[in-house]
């Protein structure tokens, strides 16, 4: 394909692109100010140019082949690129600008992240940001995403990032059950407690706690079981049980007193720990917008880190 007919290809792809964002084509045309059948002609013309499928359309949603897949991905990175070009261009004259989509885990976004945003959109008045909480782990470029959050010892191939902060699990309980049912003393009395696991996986209900050298697994049952860390908490509040919480889930009611921590001198390895990183595409240039936000964050959860 000639030079000539790539360019006229251009707006066709950017169309393809934000249909896929938009989720429609009457709210990319909405967005674009164009009328939802022009729009439609765009992508076909981009699939009849290309030889292939691009799209499945319904009349009740839009769903990608699996070319679309792939050919979504190339065209993020040419409006990247262009977006790139204009930030760098941009750079030095302007403030930060646009949009920035970041990804976490729920009780991460819940908890740690969310409430530093507004004091960063205040900072940076022209900057949006979209935040997306999910527990599964995300694909930046798939998803059209700047920025994720990934709790791991080390970025994947690919990726690069900046760590923020060590994530621990930290095993709890309030007062009031411990006073009823006693606080176990080593891991093996877990078995004789109410215990609140994640029932994600069989699995969930071994717990794994290590010691030094010294590793144990331990089967634990309970009358309730939720994935999500802030509804053991209200399960542990309850008096439900013991629970495994993220040290940043539990803090608030740690420091209130309303829950206490038992089997400190064990480390529990059952669910995610490890540290938490902010990734991006290691080859791609990072805009304004998204460096602004990586350093405000990594200043407040990790400021001994040089940038």
């Amino acid at each position: 394909m000639g030079t000539n007919k790539l360019i006229g290809l251009l707006p066709d792809m950017a169309a393809f692109v934000l249909v896929v964002e938009r989720g429609s084509f009457s709210a990319a045309a909405r967005q674009l100010g164009m009328t939802p059948s022009a729009i439609s002609r765009q992508v076909a013309r981009l699939e009849s140019a290309l030889g292939v499928r691009l799209l499945e359309r319904s009349t009740r949603q839009l769903r990608l082949t699996e070319v679309g897949h792939a050919t979504l991905q190339r065209c993020r990175g040419m409006l990247d690129a262009a977006d790139e070009a204009v930030q760098l261009a941009q750079q030095q004259h302007t403030q930060p600008q646009g949009r920035v989509r970041i990804s976490m885990p729920k009780a991460f976004g819940r908890f740690v992240v969310a409430p530093l945003l507004p004091a960063f959109l205040a900072s940076y008045p022209q900057v949006e940001v979209e935040l997306f909480i999910s527990d599964r782990d995300v694909d930046p470029l798939a998803d059209g995403l700047d920025l994720t959050v990934r709790v791991t010892d080390t970025p994947p191939p690919g990726m690069a990032g900046r760590p923020l902060m060590p994530v621990r699990q930290l095993l709890c309980a309030s007062p009031q059950y411990l006073a009823t049912f006693g606080r176990p003393v080593h891991p093996r009395d877990l078995a004789q407690h109410q215990c609140l696991y994640l029932a994600e996986h069989e699995g969930d209900k071994r717990w794994q706690l290590r010691r030094g050298s010294e590793q144990l697994t331990v089967a634990v049952r309970g009358r309730y079981a939720t994935n999500h860390s802030e509804l053991r908490l209200q399960g542990v509040l309850a008096h439900l049980g013991i629970a495994p919480l993220p040290h940043f889930t539990a803090r608030a009611a740690l420091q209130a007193g309303q829950v206490v921590t038992v089997l400190d001198d064990w480390e529990f390895t059952t669910a995610y720990r490890g540290e938490a990183w902010l990734l991006y595409p290691s080859n791609r240039h990072l805009p304004l917008k998204v460096r602004v936000l990586i350093d405000y964050l990594a200043s407040r959860l990790c400021p001994d880190t040089p940038a």
